[in-house]
């Protein structure tokens, strides 16, 4: 790294993991480029992910035994675990999916990042990397992932919550050069069954949100992309990895994934037919629960055919919700329980 931090600062990684064997080795080996100290919360990881972590040199585990899915909580317990390090510290919240870009081994930005003032919020380039690496979806929104730490409270939300302190008043660094590569979208059937299992969660969760808006917010990834939020990959972003023999392009999914079996599992528990109007039935669930050598049970499509119709309807005009007849049909379902 051609600009270390100050002697009386530490630069901290702070990730959580539930079973993400399939990519932890390499996070663990990026994180440990720029980080200082890395601190990984698991939660009940039965894939081998949290020994992993535990056998890694230079990286603190933390165990989340927490029953439920809870963003805050597994937020504080990395926050507080990194709050007793002592000296001035950097906050950085990544999932384990995501990377500071290669480039920002030797990026003149971190001198920013040192001489910003306690409080401040640092905002990242959100780079979703798509299949193939070569294009990658990079939305107007930044991503708010860094904290100069002050020893702020932090709070919010079970799901999609901040991941750092920091309020709205707070001051915020803009980076530019160093980016967060994202790669939930390199393995998409992997990303399909994690946004499946959110879906569930929200009908369950979230009563607030209809099947409309949970489709809406859980499919955004088919037709809804601006052209100008898409770009090519920068070789950058990826030279320093490739020299260091971290590999992302031999990321695959999981023949079952966790996520698989919590929908399972809920599906077993309240039914399909609970979650009917959810666009998750593009998986054969049959098939899967046999795989994982469940039995006489009928995890069966039980939607309609005009239920079908309305999945259709709604993929195909994921990219014109501005039309004024789809604004229409969507009025049409929400005053129908949608």
């Amino acid at each position: 790294m051609k600009h270390p931090p100050p002697k009386d600062l530490q630069l901290i990684s702070l990730t959580p993991t539930k079973n993400e064997c399939w990519i932890i080795e390499k996070f663990i080996a990026a994180a440990k480029m720029w980080a200082q100290r890395v601190i990984i919360a698991d939660q009940g990881s039965n894939d081998g992910t949290l020994e992993a972590i535990q056998s890694a040199p230079g990286v603190e585990a933390v165990i989340n035994d927490s029953p439920i899915f809870d963003e805050v909580h597994r937020q504080r317990l990395l926050i507080d675990k990194a709050r007793s390090v002592p000296g001035r510290r950097v906050l950085i919240a990544l999932d384990a999916d995501e990377f500071l870009s290669a480039n920002s081994m030797e990026s003149s930005e971190w001198q920013k990042i040192y001489e910003a003032k306690p409080g401040t919020v640092l905002r990242f380039r959100w780079v979703n990397i798509l299949p193939g690496f070569k294009r990658a979806w990079i939305p107007d929104q930044r991503k708010r992932c860094g904290f100069i730490d002050d020893g702020s409270p932090h709070s919010g939300k079970r799901i999609h919550n901040q991941r750092v302190p920091g309020g709205p008043e707070a001051p915020v660094l803009d980076l530019h050069e160093i980016v967060l590569l994202h790669f939930q979208y390199v393995s998409w059937e992997r990303m399909r069954r994690k946004h499946r299992w959110y879906q569930t969660w929200e009908h369950l969760n979230n009563l607030k949100n209809q099947p409309l808006q949970i489709y809406r917010q859980y499919n955004h990834m088919h037709g809804s992309w601006k052209e100008h939020e898409m770009f090519d990959v920068k070789p950058e972003w990826f030279d320093g990895f490739d020299k260091a023999g971290i590999d992302f392009r031999s990321l695959t999914c999981e023949p079952i994934t966790w996520w698989d079996k919590e929908v399972i599992e809920l599906l077993r528990r309240h039914g399909p037919d609970h979650f009917r109007r959810l666009a998750i039935w593009d998986a054969d669930w049959n098939k899967l629960a046999s795989q994982m050598g469940l039995k006489d049970i009928d995890l069966s499509d039980p939607r309609s055919v005009f239920e079908k119709c309305i999945h259709v309807m709604l993929e195909k005009s994921q990219n014109h919700r501005t039309n004024l007849g789809v604004r229409a049909f969507e009025k049409f379902l929400r005053a129908t329980g949608w």
